[in-house]
Parts: C-alpha cells; sequence; structure tokens
C-alpha cells in the first residue's frame, strides 16, 4: 500500500488505481497513447526508421513470393515435366531463403537498435522530469515505487519496441498484402476465411482488458516489493538492532506473495485465451481444406493453387497466432506505461513564473511579508500572518518547540514550497519572480539529515561546484576542520565514503557537508540543526568550520541545541508558526520568558547559578 499522504494507492480488488483519499479512478493510457510516445521518440532515428520499415517491405514481398514458387511447381512444373527447371527453381528458392535472412537480420538489428535508442531517451526524459518536481510530490510518494517506474516499468516498454513492434508492422504489411492476393483469387473462399478473424479479435478485446488490469497488478506488486527493499536495505542497521530480521522477511515475503498470484493470474489467463486463438486458426484450416477440395473437384481451382493458399492462410494466421502471445507484451507494456504517464503527466508545481528574472548577486536581506502556508493535504497553518526579517550579512536564529514552524521557513526561503498567502522577498527580490536556478546558486543548506553520495571524498565536497581544483577542494575541508581527517585515510581525498558516506562518523559527515558548502561559497546559509546530534568534540570543530562559513553571510539558523546559537546577532522564538520573544541571547534570558525556559530546562546548573 501507499504510504499515507501518497498521491496514488492500488486497492487490491479495486478496479485498478484510484488519486489518493478521492476515490477518483484514473483513466487508464490507451494503447495508441503509448505507441504515439514512442513513435514520437523514433521520428528522431528516422534513419533507422526508413531502413527497418524497407526491411520489413522486402520481407513481406519474399514471403509473398514463395507460395507462388510452390505453386507454378505443383502446376506447371510437375505436370510439364518440365526437368531443365527444377535446378533454377531449387536455386530461386534457396536464394530467397538466403535474402529473407539477411533482411530479417538487418530489420532485426535496426529495430533492436532503434529500441534501444527509445528506451534511452524515455528513461532520460522520465529521470529529467522527475527532478523537475518539486519537494511535495515526493512527499506523496514512495522512493521505491519511483525508482521501479524509472527502471522495471521502462523496461517493460524494451521488449515491445525492440522486437514486437517491428514484428507488429511486419505481420501487418504482410496479411494485407495476402489479404487482397487472395480476395483476387477467389473472392469466396477468402470471405470464408476471414469470417474467422472478427472471431478472433473479438477473444483477442475482451482477454486483453483483463490481462491489462492483471499487468497492473504486476507492476504494481513489483513497485511494492522495490520499496521493500529500498527501505530495508538502507535501514540494515535499525533492523539489526532491533532484531527484527524475520519480521521484515515476512513482510517481503507477503509482498512477493502478492507479486506471484498476480502472475499466476495472468499465466491463466494465456491459458485459456492461446488455445480459443488455435481452435479459431483450425477453424479456419478446416474451411480452407473442404472449401478448396470442392472447388478444385469441380475444376475451379488446381491443386498448387490450394496448396499456395495453405501456404498463405499460414501467413495470414501466423500473426493473429503471434499477436495471441505479443498482447501480453503490449499489455505488460501498456500497464507500466500507464504508470510512466502519471509521472510524465504530473506537473511540478513551483516552476519558473513567466516573467521571472535572474536574481543578481545579493547581500542577502531576507524579508517574510505576511506569510501564511500549510501543507498539502493538511488544513493545519503552520505560518499565519507570519512576518520575519533576517538581516544581510548577519546571523539569525530560531528557536521553539518541535512543529512550530522552523524547518518550514527555512523551506520557503529555498523555494521548496510556495506560501498561499503573502510574500518573501530577497533584497526586494520576489521569490516568487526569480528563477529557482539563480535563487539556489546563492542559497547553501547544511542540515542534520547529511545527503552524501556514494563515491569518493573529493566527489561529494566539489558536488556543488564540478569545476572545482584540488587546491579548492583542500581549501575548504582545511576551513571546514576536515582536511586533517581525510589525510589521515589510506587513500586521502580519494576514500571511497560508501552508501549515504557510512564508513564515515557523523561528525566527519557534517564536516565534509560543510566543506561543500563552503566551496560554493554562497551568501545566503541556512543551517537546519546543523549540530544537533554531535558530540562535544565534534560540536566544537564544526563551530570553528561554521565561523569560517559564516563570515560576512546572511544566515539562518535553526536550532534545539541553544550552545549553538549563543552568539547570534538576533534570536527568535517560535511557538505554533509566531515569534513570541525576540532579541539577544543575554537581552532573552533576562526576559524570563520562553528563551528562558528552554535554556533552563537544558543547562539546569547554568540558570541556577545565575
Amino acid at each position: 500500500m501507499a504510504a499515507p499522504g501518497s498521491q496514488y494507492s492500488y486497492r487490491p480488488g479495486g478496479g485498478g488505481i484510484r488519486r489518493f483519499g478521492t476515490g477518483e479512478k484514473i483513466k487508464p493510457e490507451s494503447i495508441w497513447n503509448m505507441l504515439r510516445r514512442v513513435f514520437g521518440h523514433a521520428r528522431v532515428q528516422w534513419r533507422l526508421m526508413i531502413v527497418a520499415v524497407c526491411s520489413v517491405v522486402a520481407v513481406s514481398l519474399l514471403e509473398f513470393l514463395i507460395p507462388q514458387l510452390t505453386r507454378y511447381t505443383i502446376d506447371v512444373i510437375i505436370p510439364g515435366d518440365y526437368y531443365n527447371r527444377l535446378l533454377p527453381l531449387g536455386a530461386g528458392i534457396l536464394g530467397a531463403a538466403l535474402l529473407l535472412g539477411v533482411l530479417n537480420f538487418l530489420s532485426t538489428s535496426t529495430t533492436a537498435s532503434l529500441g534501444q535508442r527509445i528506451i534511452y531517451d524515455l528513461r532520460n526524459d522520465l529521470y529529467r522530469h522527475i527532478n523537475r518536481l518539486d519537494l511535495g510530490f515526493f512527499d506523496r510518494n514512495r522512493t521505491g515505487d519511483l525508482m521501479s517506474r524509472v527502471t522495471s516499468d521502462v523496461g517493460a516498454l524494451q521488449q515491445l519496441i525492440s522486437s514486437t513492434m517491428i514484428q507488429m508492422t511486419t505481420d501487418l504489411f504482410t496479411f494485407t498484402a495476402i489479404t487482397v492476393y487472395m480476395l483476387f483469387l477467389d473472392w469466396r473462399l477468402t470471405l470464408l476465411l476471414l469470417l474467422t478473424f472478427p472471431l478472433m479479435i473479438l477473444t483477442t478485446r475482451l482477454f486483453s482488458k483483463r490481462m491489462r488490469k492483471s499487468f497492473r497488478t504486476v507492476q504494481d506488486s513489483v513497485a511494492e516489493v522495490s520499496d521493500h527493499l529500498q527501505n530495508t536495505l538502507s535501514g540494515i542497521r535499525l533492523i539489526k538492532s532491533f532484531a527484527t530480521e524475520s519480521l521484515e522477511s515476512d513482510r517481503f515475503a507477503g509482498r512477493s506473495k502478492r507479486n506471484m498470484e498476480a502472475n499466476i493470474q495472468v499465466v491463466k489467463l494465456r491459458a485459456v485465451y492461446e488455445p480459443i486463438i488455435d481452435l479459431l486458426n483450425y477453424l479456419g484450416l478446416a474451411i480452407v481444406l473442404v472449401f478448396g477440395a470442392w472447388l478444385t473437384m469441380h475444376g475451379s481451382m488446381s491443386v498448387g493453387t490450394v496448396v499456395a493458399v495453405i501456404a498463405y492462410l499460414r501467413l495470414l494466421q501466423n500473426p493473429i497466432r503471434r499477436f495471441s502471445r505479443i498482447i501480453n507484451t503490449i499489455q505488460q507494456a501498456a500497464a507500466a506505461y500507464e504508470r510512466i504517464a502519471e509521472i510524465l503527466n504530473t506537473k511540478p508545481e513551483i516552476v519558473d513564473a513567466d516573467d521571472s528574472v535572474l536574481l543578481p548577486a545579493v547581500e542577502g536581506k531576507i524579508v517574510f511579508h505576511d506569510v501564511g502556508f500549510h501543507y498539502a493535504g493538511s488544513k493545519q497553518q503552520v505560518l499565519s500572518g507570519f512576518n520575519l526579517i533576517l538581516a544581510a550579512g548577519k546571523t539569525t536564529a530560531l528557536v521553539g518547540s518541535s512543529g512550530s514552524g522552523k524547518s518550514t521557513i527555512a523551506h520557503l526561503i529555498a523555494r521548496f514550497y510556495e506560501p498561499q498567502e503573502g510574500e518573501i522577498t530577497i533584497d526586494d527580490y520576489r521569490l516568487s519572480k526569480v528563477t529557482l536556478a539563480s535563487l539556489r546558486d546563492q542559497l547553501g543548506i547544511v542540515s542534520q539529515d547529511i545527503i552524501l553520495f556514494n563515491g569518493t571524498v573529493r566527489d561529494n565536497i566539489g558536488y556543488g561546484k564540478q569545476d572545482a581544483t584540488e587546491e579548492e577542494i583542500e581549501a575548504a575541508a582545511r576551513a571546514a576542520n576536515a582536511h586533517a581527517f581525510i589525510e589521515s585515510f589510506p587513500e586521502g581525498y580519494d576514500t571511497q565514503i560508501g552508501e549515504r558516506g557510512v564508513k564515515l562518523s557523523g561528525g566527519q559527515k557534517q564536516r565534509l557537508s560543510i566543506a561543500r558548502v563552503i566551496l560554493k561559497n554562497p551568501q545566503m546559509i541556512i543551517l537546519d540543526e546543523a549540530t544537533a546530534s554531535l558530540d562535544t568534540e565534534s560540536e566544537h570543530l564544526i563551530q570553528e568550520a561554521l565561523g569560517q562559513l559564516l563570515k560576512g553571510k546572511t544566515c539562518l539558523v535553526i536550532a534545539h541545541r541553544l550552545s549553538t546559537i549563543k552568539q547570534a546577532d538576533t534570536i527568535h522564538v517560535l511557538e505554533r508558526g509566531r515569534i513570541v520573544e525576540s532579541g539577544t541571547h543575554e537581552e532573552l534570558l533576562g526576559r524570563r520568558g520562553r528563551y528562558s525556559e528552554l535554556y533552563e530546562l537544558q543547562f539546569p546548573q547554568t540558570a541556577m547559578e545565575s
């Protein structure tokens, strides 16, 4: 099931995917929409398309020619005892077979290349689109589910594009050409034969709807398995610390069971569908044999023509027989595409306005003007009529109880979210009227939740400035008090730190994140609980590093640990989204208000002495 607050959820037995919290059924994307998007990507590779289409036409013509050689042999060569034509006939058939093999190779290889390029473009488009979506989208959706859509769902389209698409094109061209020829040959026999095809189409239509629903269940169950893996593998230390390996194994087994049951349902549908199609194919063969024999016995058709018609019947029925098998691929791809389209059709809520401008180099005065904000899906106001000034080049601290709105203020400055009321300005530039990139280029964030990528120390420090020199990276590390521990590693700055910096201590990770921001050198800095979980020694080192980072910068410090904000130029105390006290550390202690209460809770001995 989707996590609470997610935009979509799957409800077993509920008739598909419904928009979370509304019960509204999402209209499935049609196969035509899927093919339209695929061919939109394919148009770019028009040279490969031309080669593939020409190969398809040539293959169809050769398949049409070979039964004619059979008819000619039976009706002309054998009755006429034309021994001298047997060798050219054999050479012609072998030549046609050889050419057919070359053309099939050409069509298969070009189509595979075309398919891989389309998948490459589609996966990149999907990833780029996900990156453009705002944080609210990620609040509503599970990471494992998004991973599944970029990997397994796009992969489900790969087989359709790489092999099925060319086969369908070939079959359609061959089917049309042979049907026209057979109508010309004997319209009565052809019409009798074609009567079986509406039954095949109706059967396919009935089963395809059920198959798509079943495949959608398969894709959703794969996403649940992926999400469970992502959560448990990233939290493996927590699992082991609570000895809940058996619990998580049982949960994983439950999600895997749903995937197994969904796949079994698909197999059952195929097990019923394919024999029905085979039965209708044999019905067509019976019609050709009975009616064709009757026409031959009455002298209306030659034996060679009957044999050719049987060969053409195979060519007509092969597309239907193959379609009965590739319908699984098509429906699986359609189910996967529905999930991909849900992402591609989601529009980011926070975008550059049409009249947005680049934010020039700023001094960094940030002002909240009567700001009101609540999170999506919640009616509770986090901020209401909120006003705040962060003086340029000064350090402003926010303290208060959990849930008072401190981190929300930081998120609004970075435009991770938009306020529903009021306005935020930087040096009198309205945030809603400057480009996101130019705003965030001048903003650095150091948070308690440290994000480090699996790579080297150098890669992580230089992440915010890709063209940084070795000297610049080392200087940033020294300023962050990180150079000493980095040099203690056998590989120094080339040391692999593991996923999310798992090989580093909390203090080391925090100093790397500070070095990263020092290297970026932004004018505005947000410290969101940057030292909350550190020991005293690490905190001291990081405070020294922050002293280097904050010189002349506009800084917003969010902290529960009041020892980290004593030197702030201004401290604001927040409660329920409102400022209840403001002043310096000494001024607030002297007022004996809320700040003093918080300080006494953290430093009771110091408070008693004072």
